[in-house]
């Protein structure tokens, strides 16, 4: 049990610390988990997604401000409820795919090849993405068009592919429609919020059965609170960081990532 506790707590810090960079939260926890045996059951794939609740909890109390300045403007502002209206158009298709192809995801696409594979493609697209010479019309997140917002959303669904990344998907589709790199991110939070809670209600539901024993909530509550610490740091860092620097050490670290978990899988490790 003391040893089930370490990993839940290593799990938290990887949840917690790749949640909201393009870098595949959960290919990092599934290929953590791979490693650290933690996939020889459903549960582990279950944690995986569990656990992310934690850092998204972190977002949401760093945007709690905003958040309920959203909600009293939506009665009458109509620029925040354009904005609210952009990011449940965002969310729409991601809820949709999420639950007609649940099984086929959990079954099929958590698989650690896909992960590596799909790491290193991820990698060198970010590459490509922040050499561009991309001449932004948009510098505010709550500014997109509707069309843009449906348009970041449909991209977002790639990230069901665990490997893509969720944040990833949808910064890059936002500055290729015309967001510079600041707002492209800052979305990506925005969107987090619904999606990712969306994903733990939905995977709560679904794996209820496998929640039933004490040490497993135990688990669930230790990578829940790292996650949650180490969520509130990237969030409160990552948007000056991208501002400053653009993406090239995630890229990087993806492809390194990738290459290094397809090495160790072919050696059958």
């Amino acid at each position: 049990m003391t040893l089930d506790v370490i990993k839940a707590i290593f799990l938290g810090i990887v949840e917690g610390l790749t949640e909201f960079i393009p870098v595949s939260s959960t290919g990092h926890l599934l290929l953590v988990g791979h490693f650290f045996g933690f996939d020889d059951d459903d549960f582990g794939k279950t944690f995986a997604v569990l656990i992310q609740l934690g850092a998204i909890l972190a977002l949401l109390s760093i945007y709690f401000g905003r958040l309920w300045r959203l909600f009293l403007g939506m009665f009458n502002d109509p620029e925040a409820r354009r904005f609210i209206i952009g990011v449940l158009i965002a969310f729409f298709p991601a809820m949709v795919l999420g639950a007609l192809f649940y099984g086929f995801i959990k079954s099929v696409l958590f698989n650690v090849w896909i992960v590596c594979t799909m790491l290193v493609i991820g990698g060198f697209v970010l590459l490509w993405i922040d050499r561009l010479d991309l001449k932004p019309r948009y510098h505010d997140a709550t500014k997109f068009s509707l069309p843009m917002y449906f348009g970041i959303g449909v991209v977002q669904c790639l990230s069901m592919v665990p490997g893509v990344s969720r944040s990833g998907a949808s910064i890059v589709a936002a500055m290729l429609f015309g967001a510079d790199k600041r707002a492209a991110t800052e979305f990506s939070f925005w969107l987090a919020m619904p999606t990712m809670v969306g994903a733990f209600v939905y995977e709560a539901y679904k794996s209820r059965a496998e929640l039933v024993g004490g040490s497993n909530l135990l688990l669930i509550a230790v990578g829940f609170a790292v996650s949650f610490i180490c969520g509130w740091f990237v969030v409160k860092t990552l948007l000056g960081y991208v501002s400053r620097h653009g993406f090239a050490l995630f890229a990087w670290w993806r492809i390194v990532v990738g290459a290094l978990g397809l090495i160790a899988l072919a050696m059958g490790m």
